[in-house]
């Protein structure tokens, strides 16, 4: 039997659950759309595909608890890696309510020195895209395994 603890952290991870897909590959949000409601139907999915409207929604909500993202899921390419890399750091620099959002990126790139950038600016994960629908379900369930399920995530904390 399992402590209390465990499904004590599973309905933290749920509550309220959100996750901010920041990608402008309009090619891939059908493919997250659909895997998201297969594995994560309780999550509900926030997908921007310009850069500057993530960064708007993370300052908008950083004073409303209640909107802010479990997860954020973060192309590298948008469209250019310097792009990426600007929002995340634009990310990392939010208040301490949404800098803490653990930022896994998505990325066709497997190039070893994006992955090394990637973690030198704080990332929780790095993930290569996979190319079909079969591909997208496999990681949303693990997915929702690990960052849902398993992980214990951060909790809000406001400045003052």
């Amino acid at each position: 039997m399992l402590p209390t603890t465990f499904y004590e952290q599973i309905r933290a991870n749920f509550k309220q659950p959100k996750l901010l897909i920041i990608d402008n590959d309009t090619d891939h949000s059908p493919l997250i759309a659909k895997a998201m409601q297969q594995c994560l139907p309780e999550v509900a999915l926030v997908y921007v595909n310009q850069p500057d409207q993530a960064i708007h929604l993370l300052r908008e909500w950083s004073t409303q608890e209640w909107e802010l993202p479990k997860l954020i899921l973060q192309d590298l390419f948008l469209p250019t890696r310097d792009d990426g890399w600007n929002v995340l750091r634009q990310i990392k620099a939010l208040p301490a309510a949404c800098n803490r959002i653990p930022v896994v990126i998505l990325s066709s790139s497997s190039q070893r020195t994006d992955v090394d950038e990637a973690y030198q600016q704080g990332i929780a994960s790095y993930l290569i895209k996979p190319v079909d629908l079969r591909g997208w379900l496999r990681y949303f369930m693990a997915l929702r395994s690990y960052w849902w399920e398993t992980a214990t995530l951060p909790p809000v904390q406001f400045s003052v």
